[in-house]
Parts: structure tokens; C-alpha cells; sequence
């Protein structure tokens, strides 16, 4: 195993970026770091508060955003070059991050400036607190 020579996981995580559209995997991101995959794992919670897996699909996600933001055609193509692999992963993973298709955020965002600097967490947010109340829910009184 490769010795490391950060004791953060910024320079592994600046490799992963530039390679988002390649297959990579969490044992690929344990070698990077020098460290094990459980080790890493550990790394991840205690830096980014996430799991690596789950750190490498929000990134793949944002890149993914910021393609349909600058206009790249093709939603198949926006999957493969951000490193979701097809249209209908994506979509899925649209909805579970962001709570639109990637088409609809296509509409939403691909012509605006606001979108450039919109993160799906920022999409997210956006979302819900643009979702209607039910009828049913009480109003908080006012005292």
C-alpha cells in the first residue's frame, strides 16, 4: 500500500474530481489515499461527514447539474460524462438528491445565471421550500 503523504483527504478527493466520468471505485479511492478501505471510510466520516460512496455520487450529481446548466446536449451524455452511466441512472438519482428529472431541471436552470451557483443540496433546499403546504397542517399561532 502506497504511503501517504497528506494526512487529509484533499488530494484524493481533488484526483476523484478530475475523474468523475472514469469508473471509480471506493478501493480506487482507499489505493489514492494510502490507506484501507475501511480506514477510509473512517477518513471520510470524520473529514466530510459522509461515506465515500456517497461523497462520489453528489459530486457526480453537481457535475452533472453544472453540464445541463452550461447546455451540453443529451441528457444520455450528461449521465456518461459525469460518471452516472445512463440516462435512467441519473434520473433516479435526480430524483433522490434533487426531487426533479434531469429534464426538469433542464427547464428550470439551463438558461439562468442563478444556476451556476446552485449545489443539489441549494436545489433541494429549493424545492421544498417551494413545495405547498398540505391543507391539513396547522399554522404556527403568533403570540
Amino acid at each position: 500500500m502506497p504511503a501517504a503523504t497528506d494526512e487529509t483527504l484533499a488530494p484524493m478527493v481533488a484526483w476523484a474530481q478530475q475523474r468523475l466520468d472514469e469508473p471509480i471505485t471506493v478501493a480506487d479511492l482507499a489505493r489514492r489515499a494510502g490507506t484501507s478501505t475501511g480506514n477510509l471510510h473512517r477518513r471520510f466520516r470524520a473529514e466530510l461527514g459522509t461515506t465515500p460512496l456517497a461523497w462520489l455520487t453528489v459530486e457526480r450529481v453537481t457535475l452533472a447539474c453544472r453540464l445541463i446548466e452550461q447546455g451540453t446536449p443529451g441528457l444520455e451524455s450528461v449521465a456518461r460524462r459525469s460518471g452516472l452511466g445512463t440516462g435512467a441512472n441519473m434520473r433516479a438519482l435526480f430524483q433522490r438528491h434533487l426531487g426533479v428529472s434531469p429534464a426538469e431541471y433542464r427547464r428550470r436552470f439551463a438558461d439562468t445565471r442563478r444556476a451556476a451557483t446552485m449545489s443539489p443540496t441549494d436545489a433541494n433546499t429549493q424545492r421544498k421550500a417551494n413545495t405547498p403546504r398540505k391543507a391539513n397542517t396547522p399554522r404556527k399561532a403568533n403570540n
